[in-house]
């Protein structure tokens, strides 16, 4: 596959979040809860994912479970129902465009901070002015989305 196929399929990803949180906010209108709206979110997620784990090639889940190892990669079902939960209260206040330009926003530093100091096992790659020059447009495309 080409490199570009695959920043094709990056930005319908990114794409697929804008789209779950407006219909994750819309679902915290229609039932009347934000946590409740964030719980259905993930239901569905959870079935959809244990079905195709079930027809997906690869360890079946008896053997998916390590019996040991590091337990902070089994964290990250935290921070996803924190991002879900923010942005269904968030959209309807700020809007789609401008929750998600900040989320990428903080996307970004993080990313860029993890990336730079190798962390959480992966490999080191230096901040540089022309990354932060990226990093600081994206700040600015907020401001302007905002405005």
């Amino acid at each position: 596959m080409s490199s570009y196929l695959f920043y094709l399929l990056v930005v319908a990803a990114g794409a697929s979040v804008a789209l779950q949180q407006v219909l994750n906010a819309n679902l915290r209108i229609q039932i009347g809860s934000p946590w409740w709206a964030a719980f259905v979110s993930y239901l569905v997620g959870l079935l959809f994912t244990f079905a195709i784990a079930l027809v997906a090639p690869g360890p079946k889940l008896t053997e998916a479970f390590p019996k040991d190892g590091n337990w902070l990669p089994w964290m990250g079902g935290i921070f996803g129902a924190t991002f879900i939960a923010i942005t269904i209260l968030m959209v309807p206040k700020l809007g789609a465009a401008t929750t998600i330009s900040l989320i990428v926003v903080g996307q970004m530093i993080l990313s860029l901070t993890l990336d730079h100091f190798g962390l959480l096992g992966l490999p080191e790659q230096p901040i540089t002015l022309l990354k932060l020059a990226g990093a600081g447009f994206l700040i600015l495309g907020v401001a302007m989305i905002r405005a």
